[in-house]
């Protein structure tokens, strides 16, 4: 009998093994290469894989981290973001190289997962350069020209800051509000035709109620990677409270703008127009069609109050801040202001050019505390390369303004210290330094740089600047006085929010008229700008 013969078992060839062992080791060497930095880039913080620096990124205060390491690598460096390139520049003559003078290339934002959740892709902060946005900013810059805003909106202005000094005169305690009521108020009439005529309004307060989450849903470190790793985009929503801090604020502004935009088209319903930027585009939209959805076009008038109130309330507030703190300052500037007006006047923007200590102050409050801490990203649409370094092409352009403006290494000296003294050659407005090709002669860059400067530049300077030099002409700013022990009460110059929005924290103030004379003259100019409210009411 002939027994069955076993056949042998079928066996992979070791080749095939040594093919598949290379893939799975190239695979995981791809992986743990995510986070790595391109040799030929900037230099910068060691990474780990996969992480790169992400575990090096605070929850809050980015901005002080980002100065240590501009120290360490030099003004051009590379932070990684898992695989997603960020080029920080704390250096002017990089920034004037490739935001500036490559304007264009560098125009672009980096694409922002939160950013659409906050705004749908409707708000010209996070969103890209596309035509929408383009259309935005061209909107907004027009209408914010020097030109028209001298013209149009200087009465306004004018009278809503000499109800501000009314204010700090019979209600000292809520100068807090009162700033924030003044500018919301302008930029409000400007846009809507309405005044605010007390915080408590809506037109005095709808701006801040807006961005009240804003800030904190998007300031670097503040959630999850979701850019760099999309997966996490994908987790619920319930379980995630960044989500639903976004989903907030989004709500609050969606609310905000929709209910501006339908009051004033209930009051042009009744028949009445007003001279205002919302009548002006729905008057045009009207005859040629309107190129915005209706959410992209609430969101175009909310921006617009957006840049024009909150950033420069927050500003004056330093300002209000540093002053408390240095009366000597307050001195110095009315050794320009009192020859001029004396008692029987308030200072106006005429007096611009004869006072300007006034001006310093304005730069130096931008300087010193910025209100956007970290800038806002550019990113750059081609490939590019900065003294052989290279940039490759969609990374994530910084420009850290704290980190700059705190740097002694760029001519800042002391910078930790509130010092209008260090603009005494610098007699002109920001706008006129932005731009030239003398680099080294800016400023400061609180409004941003390149192509995607805040077109709201020259209403915040000019309202700065009124509200500065009427409040140092009417009153003494000093620290609280301690009720029990007479001694003032020291503020604290970094007590800020937290957040891509860099406000002080409520404060508190001692605000003196400066003699009887100064109030009478601010009574009789406030009589004189009542007169004007009724129209914006």
């Amino acid at each position: 009998m002939i027994g069955s013969i076993a056949m042998p078992a079928p066996t992979i060839p070791n080749a095939i093994y040594t093919v598949i062992y290379t893939v799975l080791a190239y695979g995981v060497y791809r992986i743990l290469k995510i986070g790595s930095r391109d040799p030929r880039m900037p230099p910068g913080p060691p990474t780990i894989p996969i992480l790169g620096n992400l575990h090096q990124i605070p929850i809050t205060g980015l901005y002080k981290q980002i100065r240590t390491w501009g120290n360490q690598y030099g003004g051009v460096f590379t932070l990684k973001f898992g695989p997603n390139n960020v080029i920080v520049l704390c250096d002017r003559k990089a920034v004037h190289d490739l935001v500036d003078k490559k304007g264009l290339m560098y125009a672009d934002r980096p694409h922002s997962y939160i950013g659409d959740l906050l705004t749908l892709g409707d708000h010209m902060v996070v969103s890209s350069g596309d035509p929408i946005t383009r259309m935005k900013r061209k909107v907004a810059t027009h209408n914010l020209s020097p030109k028209i805003i001298d013209e149009k909106l200087a009465p306004t202005q004018e009278a809503e800051i000499t109800q501000l000094t009314y204010d700090f005169l019979t209600k000292p305690e809520d100068f807090y509000r009162h700033l924030r009521r003044t500018t919301a108020s302008i930029a409000c009439t400007f846009v809507f035709g309405q005044r605010g005529p007390t915080y408590d309004s809506f037109w005095g307060h709808c701006v801040y109620e807006a961005l009240q989450k804003f800030g904190e849903a998007l300031e670097p470190g503040a959630n999850p990677p979701v850019d760099e790793f999309p997966f996490l985009q994908y987790w619920p929503t319930r379980f995630s409270s960044w989500k639903k801090r976004a989903l907030v604020s989004r709500d609050a502004m969606d609310r905000i703008w929709g209910d501006a935009r339908r009051f004033v088209e209930e009051r042009r319903k009744k028949g009445i127009k007003r001279d205002c930027l919302a009548d002006q585009l729905l008057d045009e939209y009207e005859k040629k069609g309107n190129p915005f959805t209706q959410h992209a076009f609430d969101m175009l008038l909310g921006e617009i109050v957006e840049g024009g109130a909150e950033t420069t309330s927050s500003s004056l507030l330093t300002v209000v801040l540093a002053l408390a703190r240095n009366p000597a300052i307050q001195e110095r500037a009315r050794k320009e202001i009192d020859p001029i007006c004396g008692s029987e006047r308030s200072p106006t923007w005429s007096d611009f050019e004869s006072m300007p200590y006034v001006n310093c102050i304005v730069k130096e409050g931008m300087r010193f505390r910025p209100v956007i801490s970290t800038g806002l990203p550019h990113k750059n649409a081609e490939e590019d390369e900065y003294e052989g370094m290279l940039i490759p092409k969609g990374s994530t352009i910084l420009l850290p303004l704290w980190a700059i403006h705190h740097s002694e290494r760029l001519g800042y000296t002391d910078p930790d210290t509130f010092n209008p003294d260090r603009y005494l050659n610098h007699p002109k407005l920001a706008s006129e330094y932005a731009g030239r090709p003398e680099y080294e002669e800016r400023d400061h860059y609180g409004y941003g740089s390149g192509r995607r400067m805040c077109p709201g530049i020259h209403l915040a300077e000019r309202n700065q600047w009124r509200m500065i030099a009427k409040l140092i002409w009417a009153f003494d700013i000093t620290e609280p006085i301690d009720p029990v022990t007479g001694k003032k009460i020291p503020l604290d110059p970094d007590a800020y929010e937290t957040g891509l929005l860099h406000a002080p924290l409520p404060f508190k103030a001692s605000i003196k008229v400066r003699s009887p004379a100064h109030e009478a003259t601010i009574r009789r100019e406030m009589e004189t700008a009542r007169k004007s409210f009724p129209q914006w009411e």
